[in-house]
């Protein structure tokens, strides 16, 4: 069995849209070449600005997007390749939680139903009875008690229809689960609670997480790894939450998160600059028109994620 559970290989992915009423066709790329292993039973977490490509990457991890260029392979297995029966028997390995717990469960469903749906996707059978004890079951091990299987998600909080979505996830026994900001919409306190939880399921169930989130401090503390991703693109792959910081974007993006103590105030210089439009890319870095660092190279040369010494970052002059 292989150390990497998922692998992006040069994936690209594309969007095309009408420039205005009356102009022509415009495309945008929303993930930009990237090449990116996830290793398993890791947190691997991904961060960067809203609009760098974070959720596209999501859902081209579980095929719910085809790459535009590329290949997304899972346990080896490219899935653009694969017949759609075959994608769907893969798919049962893989699975996802969504930001928004309101809209991702059928509010037409009761929560039992909710839970069991992947099965009937899958076409897998079970008695009324089996179905009332499976899902009891991965309710439990969501943290809902299992009474609430026969209510409706309109009667549930956020924090509960969140864990019926993680139950959800969990009905098929995946192996990867990828969580598209599953803490966004939540209390600070139930947030909490839901890492609690996803720790405690990874340590239990040998589960491999792609976490995709803003919080730059939820990312630190649950994940094993950090992918830092601006405008479609891995610029910096930190092997550990406290490796050093290289890339520029990277250092300033850290220290834009603060820490709740007023004994550890600290000054961040705010970066200048717009970030440029993701229909037209500039020819060399993305980054270079924000980056105080930057040189005429810059502007001219795109860099290339490469593993330096210590990690890899795609900058022409990566900090010390």
């Amino acid at each position: 069995m292989s150390d990497t559970i998922l692998r992006f290989d040069g994936v690209s992915r594309d969007f095309s849209s009408q420039k205005g009423f009356f102009g022509g066709k415009r495309t945008m790329r929303a993930v930009d070449s990237l090449t990116l292993d996830v290793p398993r039973g890791k947190v691997t977490g991904v961060v960067g600005e809203s609009g760098c490509g974070k959720s596209t990457l999501a859902r081209l991890a579980l095929h719910l997007l085809k790459p535009t260029a590329g290949h997304v392979c899972f346990e080896g297995n490219d899935l653009a390749g694969l017949t759609p029966a075959a994608l769907r028997r893969q798919r049962r390995h893989m699975q996802m939680v969504f930001q928004d717990p309101y809209s991702s469960i059928n509010p037409r469903f009761t929560i039992r139903d909710a839970v069991m749906e992947p099965f009937q996707v899958h076409g897998v059978r079970h008695t009324r009875a089996e179905a009332k004890d499976k899902a009891a079951r991965f309710l439990e091990m969501a943290g809902l008690d299992p009474q609430l299987a026969e209510r409706y998600p309109q009667q549930l909080s956020g924090g509960q229809k969140q864990r019926v979505g993680i139950a959800r996830a969990l009905a098929l026994e995946p192996d990867l689960i990828v969580l598209d900001e599953p803490t966004a919409s939540l209390d600070v306190s139930i947030q909490a609670q839901i890492i609690a939880l996803l720790a405690d399921l990874k340590t239990r169930l040998g589960l491999t997480y792609l976490f995709i989130s803003h919080d730059l401090g939820l990312v630190r503390y649950f994940c094993d790894r950090i992918v830092v991703m601006y405008l479609g693109a891995a610029v910096e792959i930190l092997p550990s939450t406290d490796a050093p910081h290289r890339h520029p974007y990277t250092r300033t993006l850290m220290d834009s998160a603060f820490l709740p103590d007023p004994e550890r105030r600290k000054t961040v210089t705010a970066m200048t600059g717009e970030i440029p439009s993701a229909f037209e890319r500039p020819p060399g870095c993305a980054f270079a028109p924000r980056c105080s660092l930057a040189s005429s190279r810059c502007y001219a040369e795109k860099p290339v994620l490469l593993t330096t010494e210590r990690h890899p970052v795609a900058c022409h002059h990566p900090l010390d």
